[in-house]
């Protein structure tokens, strides 16, 4: 049995949709540094930097990292679909999925906490930061688009890792709604995965369905 470490709202959310394809029995453990009164001493133990998800397996292996954990349980289940049969478009998805962890995770990061690279300045300054990461951020997401963006899902014909990151990823920090004018098409795939049964399922207990 895995145990998955996560929280509403939260990264967490793929490696849920992922370990429901693969047909793993999980148990899930709310917790989060936003959420004091969750379990976060039993995450800690496992992850000092108290991350979600975390992902530990029936081993004991801690994995870490949305991308890493969704690559590690794909190529662990070639038949899941999660990540391409073909060589060459197995390397795409996971170049995609390197490059939201990179690119998109990075710029949350410093959106939700500015305090942390800014520890000394005033609110102006934090706000300043947030702005220009905001920026970058649907900026990343624009050439993000352009790279990999397809119909009607970025691996075909059904939804892999690389839409199911994409389209959590993308429900933070404004993503959404800088897509749907920035970039109409890819937006629209984002939906068609949102709307994908198994998948609208766990976003269903993770965000409100407007969302």
């Amino acid at each position: 049995m895995y145990t998955l470490y996560g929280y509403k709202g939260s990264g967490s959310a793929a490696v849920e949709v992922a370990l429901q394809r693969i047909g793993a029995t999980f148990r899930m453990v709310d917790a989060a540094t936003w959420a004091p009164d969750s379990r976060l001493e039993e995450l800690r133990a496992v992850n000092p930097l108290q991350q979600v998800p975390t992902l530990v397996t029936a081993d004991d292996d801690v994995l870490t990292e949305s991308s890493a954990i969704l690559i590690a349980l794909g190529l662990a289940y070639p038949d899941s679909g999660l990540l391409p049969a073909d060589a060459r478009a197995r390397a795409r998805s996971i170049r995609g999925l390197v490059f939201i962890a990179a690119n998109c995770y990075a710029q949350i990061g410093i959106i939700d906490y500015p305090e942390r690279w800014l520890p000394d300045a005033g609110d102006e300054q934090r706000q300043r930061l947030v702005q220009g990461a905001r920026q970058r951020l649907h900026r990343q997401w624009e050439i993000f688009a352009d790279q990999f963006g397809r119909a009607p899902f970025l691996e075909g014909a059904t939804p892999g890792a690389l839409d199911i990151l994409a389209a959590v990823v993308s429900k933070w920090s404004g993503a959404r709604a800088h897509l749907r004018s920035a970039r109409p098409d890819f937006s629209a795939t984002l939906g068609r995965v949102d709307a994908e049964p198994s998948i609208a399922a766990v976003f269903a207990r993770h965000w409100e369905p407007k969302s």
